[in-house]
């Protein structure tokens, strides 16, 4: 009897070293990612410092269009990470539209930043969405090879 409460005991153990240790693996992966976003680059600006630059230079030409459009395409991201991915699709959209000039943020730069920020492992989600949302990104396919 004593025997098998030590082992069970044991196995016990085992299980929430290994559940702990994977826990602490895949937090250590997403703290890794985060500080890699912050170290600086070759202009001496990280990826963060970058977004939120164009995140600030953009504020006066978002419309709420823009806004909800926006929030539209981020709904498909996990609550979550949803703000953060608001905060780089924004960055990303807001780029593109001072790059172009732009005097207020359209649809067309929301879906082309959209698409820019996106990864191309999730091309096929994102073009899903779009699809299921009767989207037309048709003038930004090339971005999406």
């Amino acid at each position: 009897m004593n025997l098998t409460m030590n082992s069970a005991f044991m196995w016990f153990i085992l299980f929430w070293v290994f559940v702990l240790i994977t826990f602490m693996s895949i937090g250590g992966y997403f703290m890794f990612r985060k500080f890699m976003k912050v170290l600086p680059k070759e202009d001496g600006k990280s990826k963060l410092d970058w977004q939120n630059y164009y995140v600030e230079s953009s504020r006066h030409m978002w419309t709420e269009e823009s806004k909800a459009f926006l929030d539209l395409l981020v709904d498909p991201v996990p609550a979550p990470f949803r703000d953060i991915a608001r905060h780089s699709i924004a960055a990303s959209i807001a780029q593109v539209a001072l790059e172009k000039q732009a005097s207020s943020i359209t649809h067309d730069h929301c879906i082309e930043g959209y698409i820019r920020a996106t990864p191309k492992r999730d091309y096929r989600s994102l073009t899903s969405y779009l699809d299921k949302q009767q989207i037309d990104y048709s003038a930004f396919k090339h971005l999406l090879q």
